[in-house]
């Protein structure tokens, strides 16, 4: 079984959300989503709309993915590769490089993001209005 993981707040989950995730099921057999926690979300300097419970429950609703798990820090992917036995790490093309240090555990793919929509813009739209 192939296995692959990706990394996000995922908060106001969207199409291009859908389009990633979709776009990494389609790499393997088994998708885990590595979720940031509220905490993690504040030391990264975000804020997401919904808490982690409400996010962690939208995306396991969401058929691509298997398995949701915390993403409590930056370190802790090397040990998240190795222990769920992941093949390959997976996230947009805007982190490209970022993240090449997993390549001795697993392959690293950046894949590309869906154009004219972002988290960070409909966040700015709902503050505007």
């Amino acid at each position: 079984m192939k296995r692959i993981i990706t990394y996000g707040s995922f908060d106001l989950t969207h199409v291009g959300h859908i389009n990633l995730l979709r776009r990494a099921k389609q790499m393997g057999d088994y998708l885990i989503v590595a979720l940031s926690t509220d905490e993690f979300n504040v030391i990264k300097g975000k804020h997401a709309i919904f808490s982690y419970e409400h996010r962690k429950k939208i995306l396991e609703s969401i058929r691509f993915v298997d398995l949701v798990i915390p993403e409590c820090n930056w370190e802790q992917k090397i040990q998240d590769v190795i222990e769920l036995q992941a093949d390959v790490f997976v996230m947009g093309h805007d982190w490209e490089g970022k993240f090449d240090f997993l390549v001795p555990y697993c392959e690293v793919v950046y894949l590309p993001r869906t154009e004219d929509i972002s988290t960070t813009e409909i966040k700015h739209i709902i503050k505007m209005s």
